[in-house]
């Protein structure tokens, strides 16, 4: 598949500019560096709460175990389209910053002005104050640039990792205070660190993320109606949803007792993996349209057909990176990724304009794709094309 008068490889890899480029993103990816090094800060200070730096460094040290674990499952359902690697990082951002800030001033006035008991605080007011501050990002990204979240897998993607950042900053904050201990509770020290942490961070990891994907699995259901009445009521009762599952939680540890967490835990478990399971059916389902949508685009002429394996197939595009890396170089094998990541997009977008999906400046969008594709087949460097019978 490599035309020997091909152009040969570039010292670096060629710039690429997408296309229609959206306005302002340098300054907001500058804004979410500069609240990312404030939530820094924040986080450091909280872990100071616990009275020490033993303390603190206990607090911050349990918070980051799970995250690779976090990361790594929603790594895996974003594989074969990926967002945005801004994007992702500006949900964490938000999750662990914005909404933690937002969620944690509303909660401070309401108690200041009807000294609520904690009871009350934690199993009605941290649902209604949290959801909502944590599911305006993804809110906010879908007015903004709509072409970012463009169905559920998007959706559960970002509100998963809203999800996971936010949990990140609140479990610093409560691995402290289990550092210091209190009346009620009669483990301290490193002991009710860990006791804390097995509770938060290894049987309930998934519990914001949980969640907050209530509300983006509706921003996915949103985007394939036309009515905004429609969408305006799938978005309100996705987060309805995400409030009562956030309040189920916390009410069950406040008011339910040992049975009621039990029973509690065990119904949120079965939530989380009926979501799991549908998220996988729709990612298996992602491989079939990629598919289906390169097949068509090669009849048209667009795509060489002997591409398909390389741009479908994990185990044939790492195979035709490695090609690349180890006769060409390093260069060759970014081109490879490249082209891939931008086939992709645009077989996926194709489908979607094809479907009569809405999606602004889908057609424009899809040559413009087609246009970065072209400009890197000179220097694509694939395997030989695969038999018949290995497709």
């Amino acid at each position: 598949m490599t035309d020997v008068t091909a152009t040969p490889i570039p010292a670096r890899m060629p710039k690429y500019r997408e296309t229609p480029r959206q306005r302002g993103r340098v300054l907001l990816l500058i804004g979410f560096i500069i609240i990312a090094v404030v939530g820094v800060g924040g986080g450091v200070a909280i872990s100071f709460s616990a009275g020490d730096p033993a303390g603190a460094g206990l607090s911050i040290l349990f918070a980051f175990i799970p995250l690779p674990v976090l990361w790594l499952a929603y790594w895996w359902l974003d594989r074969y389209e990926p967002e945005p690697r801004r994007y992702k990082f500006a949900a964490f951002v938000w999750g662990g910053v914005v909404a933690v800030a937002i969620a944690l001033s509303l909660q401070l006035v309401i108690q200041a002005t009807w000294d609520l008991s904690d009871e009350t605080m934690a199993s009605f007011v941290a649902p209604a104050t949290e959801e909502p501050a944590k599911c305006i990002f993804l809110l906010l990204t879908f007015l903004r640039v709509r072409r970012v979240i463009d169905g559920f897998l998007d959706g559960l993607v970002y509100a998963g990792l809203v999800g996971i950042g936010f949990a990140f900053i609140e479990n610093i904050g409560y691995y402290a205070a289990s550092y210091l201990g209190s009346p009620d509770i009669k483990i301290a020290g490193a002991e009710g660190v860990t006791t804390t942490f097995v509770v938060r961070g290894v049987f309930s990891p998934f519990a914001h993320p949980l969640f907050t994907s209530a509300f983006g699995i509706a921003i996915g259901i949103a985007l394939s109606r036309r009515s905004r009445w429609a969408k305006t009521v799938i978005l309100v009762l996705g987060l309805g949803v995400s409030m009562s599952l956030h309040a189920l939680w916390n009410g069950s540890l406040s008011f339910g007792g040992g049975t009621g967490f039990v029973l509690v835990y065990l119904a949120l478990g079965a939530v989380l993996l009926a979501v799991g399971i549908l998220a996988i059916v729709v990612r298996v389902r992602q491989v079939r349209i990629l598919e289906q949508s390169l097949t068509y685009v090669a009849d048209r002429g667009w795509i060489h057909p002997a591409e398909i394996p390389y741009l479908s197939r994990f185990g044939y595009r790492k195979k035709a990176r490695r090609y690349a890396k180890h006769n060409y170089g390093r260069v060759a094998a970014r081109i490879v990724r490249r082209y891939q990541a931008l086939a992709t997009e645009m077989a996926f977008l194709h489908h979607a304009v094809m479907s009569g999906q809405s999606k602004p400046r889908g057609i424009e969008r899809t040559y413009a794709l087609l246009d970065a594709m072209y400009a890197l087949r000179p220097m694509l460097r694939f395997p030989p094309a695969l038999s018949a019978h290995r497709r």
